[in-house]
């Protein structure tokens, strides 16, 4: 089971902080533990040591010497001045012969203990070194024992039983583990406030960091009014959220410029589109003039003059495109009528078959009319468009369908063609202005003279109705669909 990882810096110091000082109390106690062990342990033989051999040497002889017996009434052992608990016993080859213990009160005299074969092994095993050893007895329990040679070639064990030691250990391992707990606790509280307060600075920049994010920076005017707040400057946040003050200085100017520099180029774009209106529609009306001419006027001039009105016509189609895209980006509204837009995509194909009739057009219609709220002029516009472009980027034959309906509260519109689908390097820039595809991609695809900003058009339009465009294209398969929210039911 993997434990759950801290996200955020904050959490991060925090958790650190706890894990570290509990490394340190874990250290702390373990050490404090093996010494505490340690040093009883190390009384504990001192007192075998000074306790000697005289209680195990009793049992030896069977209290054949008159002083063993003083103080020893059962004569089981000589017991004076032995601690309660202390454990003889003799051993003699890998056999035990007499086992005995002190009894649990002052004046009690010895008690024989009778040992298993697997205690009499564990005492046989006993090096005659005059060092503790620590032996787990089944009769008794934990026993710190010594053993020495007797005189006779046997072996005397003297053992004192390490429950006090390891009673006293136990406690101090209770103790540290209530006060470090307790301590832990109350550090990670206290070291969670601190952390929180010394971050603060750092929060604050990352909550400005958050509503700059926030903001429509892609086009328009921007404005980054959020600023992280002052910070010592001599401290790390300090001198990141002076940085970052800086940035947002410097990204403030530059959108600024951008903004500038975009209203220049609608404006110019916009004056310029007015002001060729008049001069293109005098071309036309002159060359469309001159060829009502009566009298004889030679081929070539005739020819001239036919590409004359012909290319004034089609720049004056680019100069209302331009004037359109111009005003949409400068943010002026559309009309906001109810729009049968059903009705439209009828006139729209209606048109398309009479200018495309080498192609197979359908129309796939929901039951119910789609109503969206918008401008008519500019979604008939969008509809004459996309088919436009799927008619002029086809082969003659190609199969071109249309597909009205209501899904959700969307009018979704989808034109598609089984063409030679859109190029992959064209397809991320299809939607920018003055993008041409290679239309020649195809055999018997028309050679038509686009301006390059139909579908530009389409989205601009798209959008200023709140809505979408978008593109799938593959070989064989290209599908355009547009998104406009419709009216309530």
């Amino acid at each position: 089971m993997r434990l759950p990882r801290p996200h955020t810096l904050r959490a991060r110091l925090t958790a650190g902080l706890v894990v570290l000082l509990a490394v340190s109390c874990a250290a702390v106690g373990v050490a404090a533990v093996v010494e505490l062990n340690g040093f009883l342990t190390g009384r504990l033989d001192q007192q075998l040591r000074e306790t000697g051999v005289r209680f195990p040497a009793s049992l030896e002889h069977g209290g054949a010497r008159p002083s063993d017996h003083d103080g020893d009434e059962d004569g089981d052992g000589d017991t004076r001045r032995q601690t309660v608990g202390t454990f003889g016993a003799r051993v003699v080859g890998d056999t035990v012969t007499n086992a005995a213990v002190v009894g649990s009160t002052p004046g009690a005299g010895a008690r024989t203990v009778p040992l298993g074969a697997a205690d009499e092994r564990t005492l046989a095993a006993v090096p005659p070194d005059g060092k503790g050893h620590t032996v787990h007895l089944a009769a008794l329990d934990d026993y710190r024992v010594m053993a020495v040679r007797g005189r006779d070639g046997d072996v005397l064990v003297t053992g004192l039983p390490t429950e006090p030691v390891e009673a006293t250990v136990h406690r101090l391992e209770l103790v540290a583990a209530i006060v470090f707990g307790a301590a832990l606790a109350v550090a990670g509280f206290a070291g969670a406030l601190w952390v929180r307060w010394s971050l603060r600075p750092l929060s604050r920049v990352a909550a400005t960091a958050t509503r700059v994010s926030r903001l429509p920076l892609s086009s328009g005017e921007v404005e980054l009014w959020p600023r992280a707040p002052e910070a010592d400057p001599r401290s790390e946040v300090g001198r990141v959220a002076d940085a970052f003050n800086t940035m947002l200085g410097h990204v403030e100017d530059a959108l600024t410029k951008r903004h500038a520099s975009e209203e220049r180029l609608r404006s110019f774009a916009a004056d310029a589109s007015h002001e060729l209106r008049t001069p293109v529609a005098s071309i036309r009306g002159h060359a469309e003039l001159a060829l009502l001419h009566p009298g004889p006027v030679p081929r070539k001039v005739v020819r001239a003059l036919e590409r004359i009105e012909a290319e004034a016509s089609r720049m004056g189609e680019m100069v209302d495109d331009l004037l359109l895209l111009a005003r949409l980006d400068a943010g002026r509204p559309l009309e906001r009528l109810p729009v049968d837009l059903t009705r439209l995509v009828l006139d729209a194909v209606t048109d398309a078959q009479a200018a495309g009739p080498g192609h197979r057009w359908t129309l796939e219609l929901s039951e119910e009319p789609v109503t969206v709220p918008g401008d008519a002029h500019r979604l008939h516009q969008v509809l004459a468009n996309l088919l436009a472009n799927a008619r002029l980027h086809t082969p003659a034959g190609s199969t071109i369908t249309l597909s009205l309906e209501r899904v959700d509260g969307t009018a979704v519109l989808k034109v598609h063609d089984d063409g030679p689908g859109v190029a992959p390097d064209v397809r991320p820039r299809v939607f920018e202005r003055f993008s041409h595809g290679d239309r020649r991609r195809a055999e018997g695809v028309e050679s038509g003279t686009g301006t390059g900003l139909g579908l530009s058009i389409v989205a601009a339009v798209a959008e200023a109705h709140g809505g979408s465009v978008d593109l799938d294209s593959r070989p064989g398969s290209t599908t355009f669909t547009v998104r406009i929210p419709a009216d309530d039911e």
